[in-house]
């Protein structure tokens, strides 16, 4: 073959292949690990045609290669077999998607796939504790951790659920705490609270807005804004009311989206901004007077469609 014309071509398939989100997160995934489709499929969120479909073009064009393991096949990326101009194109590709918000959700994801995975001597090894493991959770269900970690909060605190829904979280904190008070400004939510918590008498359902709380200055010992700043055109409001009604030296806990390239999420969840950076959350607490801010990744459950979650814990200056 004519050196001077292949040249041109595979210059053109390659950044042909570069050329497309899709591809580049595949890419990103297969570099660090080897992978089959189904793990893409899962990591990803795309159908198993999609992701076939990428894969056989990447294939082509030499970005990947793969391995026959029983009935799947694996994927990965070689950087030392590329070609050293398709290399170097590679090397251009990945600094500039460096800090990618899709990417840190298919991280997180994979670290989550991976933790599930485990050769076949392990899965022989932990039979035993698997059947225990799904028999507690056919008991108790998956959030039995949940309630443990619950039972850590003082007896005699007064929590506050902002943005409470219906009630749900507000339901569980009254079993752990002295009083829940729940603040929301949908009158189908607090109705649907209502019949949830009625015979809970600890819990005091308020109506209100979260950037005008009907509670009083440091009136909570504890504050929670579970997936609700998204919500928010101006989040900051919302902080500084929760300050507002937290006791110095009392506690913030936030739960919300991670930022994520999802517009099409957003707009189904009626949502109004992409989600945010861990050190975006923390400032805003610091700016609305709490102190010590952490902010740290929630692995994403295996079956959630939606992006990963951040939680958020501070101190009431």
């Amino acid at each position: 073959m004519d050196t001077q014309t292949s040249q041109p071509d595979s210059l053109l398939g390659w950044m042909a292949s570069l050329a497309d989100a899709t591809r580049l997160r595949l890419l990103r995934l297969v570099e660090r690990h080897e992978l089959g489709v189904s793990d893409l499929c899962e990591v990803l969120q795309l159908p198993q045609s999609t992701v076939s479909r990428h894969l056989k073009l990447l294939g082509d064009e030499g970005w990947t290669v793969n391995r026959r393991r029983g009935t799947t096949n694996l994927y990965r990326m070689v950087l030392d077999e590329l070609e050293p101009a398709q290399r170097q194109m590679w090397l251009l590709a990945r600094e500039q998607t460096e800090g990618w918000a899709e990417l840190e959700q298919d991280r997180l994801r994979l670290v989550e796939r991976l933790r599930q995975r485990s050769d076949d001597a392990k899965r022989f090894f932990d039979s035993a504790a698997e059947q225990w493991g799904q028999l507690r959770e056919s008991m108790y269900g998956p959030k039995f951790g949940t309630q443990a970690l619950l039972a850590l909060l003082p007896s005699d605190w007064t929590v506050a659920d902002l943005g409470c829904g219906t009630g749900a979280l507000a339901f569980e904190l009254s079993r752990h705490v002295s009083r829940v008070i729940g603040v929301d400004n949908t009158p189908a939510m607090l109705d649907a609270a209502r019949q949830r918590t009625a015979d809970r008498k600890n819990i005091e359902l308020r109506q209100g807005d979260i950037e005008s709380l009907p509670i009083e200055d440091g009136e909570c010992d504890a504050a929670m804004l579970v997936l609700v700043l998204t919500y928010l055109a101006e989040p900051e409001n919302a902080l500084r009311e929760m300050a507002r009604v937290i006791r110095p030296g009392g506690r913030a806990v936030i739960v919300d989206v991670m930022r994520h390239d999802r517009d099409d999420f957003r707009r189904e969840m009626g949502q109004q901004n992409m989600g945010y950076e861990q050190e975006a959350v923390c400032a805003m607490l610091i700016d609305a007077g709490f102190d010590s801010p952490v902010c740290t990744p929630i692995p994403p459950h295996p079956d959630a469609k939606g992006p990963a979650l951040l939680l958020c814990t501070a101190c009431k200056a």
